[in-house]
């Protein structure tokens, strides 16, 4: 019989299976990658139980949960965890605190014959484990931040960088007005635990230096862990440049082409056509209060004439004239402030392959040699 497992670093390094026993209520608000939910109760069930335990104490609950979960639903649900325990004979079970709930599976378990083991202190420890990853990285780690005009290739570079921390990949979000996909954003919870386990597996390999996007602190409805945050306002920075050209044609891509292609293939063609271009009129609507109601109108007439033309035809060159409207007016001049702003952090500056070089050159420079 396996013990139950108090060492978290090898569950998350090597994608161990976990099955977690809390509500689905619970599971929905934040999980960790990979996880199964099969839970001892539903959320009826459990909101049941735990009023039950307000009014009439432990007992009374612990009660009214064998009474809900008898029978033929118990034995639904021990034939899925027992598929699981099959399936996985290296995984582990966990509920919110380690406690009463994954006590009373792995139990049942038993009975049928399975030895299956707990994680001690459950979710909420896997939960707290995490954090300190990324909190200690931070600590103990060196960052750098690549910045950059509004397509510039910030990501495609990023995604060259065996050191990179892809927090906009990791937030489902391009991270400007423009920013959200066709699919939903993760929960905030669910985000940081990715982050975290990336941190985790790199470090593992020998990072030591990460590479991250200089992002605000919100990526589209994802919030940058606070401690990582803060280090942003004071790394150093390389700045990523780019002719105005290829800024409009690589827009162009990620946020007409290829999000086009999102909802289509989500959506289905004529109506992924159409959510596509309200999604680009409601993301030019964002930002409606710092363009000013003159600015926004000419480019809003731009968009729609772009918009007909390629429901109507597939062609879009039409959106070219909105994209650079909105980089010379709006973004470029933003993004210049900034560049200024932050002048005294930046220690290099160029296009992407020179910048990619330095990058994979700067962190063989900072590795310490090997004892």
């Amino acid at each position: 019989m396996r013990p139950d497992c108090t060492d978290f670093h090898p569950l998350f390094l090597d994608d161990v299976p976990m099955m977690d026993m809390r509500a689905p209520i619970e599971f929905a608000k934040g999980a960790f990658p990979g996880v199964v939910n099969l839970p001892l109760m539903n959320d009826a069930e459990r909101h049941k139980v735990g009023t039950c335990f307000k009014q009439q104490g432990q007992g009374a609950a612990i009660a009214l949960g064998h009474q809900l979960v008898n029978g033929a639903v118990k034995q639904a649900r021990l034939e899925a965890w027992a598929a699981f325990a099959s399936a996985n004979p290296q995984g582990y079970l966990y509920c919110f605190r380690g406690g009463l709930r994954s006590q009373i599976v792995q139990g049942w378990l038993r009975e049928a014959g399975i030895d299956y083991p707990r994680i001690s202190g459950g979710y909420k420890a896997l939960r707290n484990y995490l954090l300190d990853t990324t909190a200690q990285a931070v600590a103990q780690c060196d960052f750098v931040l690549m910045g950059g005009l509004t397509g510039t290739g910030k990501t495609d570079v990023l995604l060259q960088l065996d050191n990179a921390l892809d927090l906009e990949g990791h937030a489902n979000h391009r991270g400007s007005s423009f920013g959200k996909r066709a699919t939903a954003q993760p929960a905030q919870i669910d985000f940081e635990n990715q982050l975290a386990i990336d941190v985790l597996k790199k470090r593992a390999r020998g990072v030591q230096q990460f590479v991250l996007e200089d992002e605000g602190r919100i990526v589209g409805s994802c919030a940058v862990p606070l401690p990582l945050y803060q280090g942003m306002q004071r790394y150093p920075l390389v700045w990523l440049e780019d002719s105005f050209v290829q800024r409009v044609e690589r827009i162009l891509r990620d946020y007409v082409i290829d999000l086009c292609a999102e909802f289509v293939a989500l959506h289905g063609e004529d109506e992924g056509r159409q959510l596509f271009a309200e999604r680009l009129r409601h993301s030019l609507g964002n930002i409606r209060k710092r363009l000013g109601g003159e600015r926004l109108q000419r480019l809003q007439a731009l968009l729609d004439q772009a918009l007909d033309e390629q429901l109507r035809s597939g062609d879009v060159d039409l959106h070219r004239g909105w994209i650079e409207g909105l980089l010379n007016e709006y973004y470029d001049p933003m993004y210049a402030y900034q560049r200024e702003a932050k002048a005294h952090r930046i220690e290099f500056a160029g296009d992407g392959v020179e910048v990619r070089e330095y990058l994979k050159a700067r962190a063989q420079r900072e590795r310490p040699p090997a004892r």
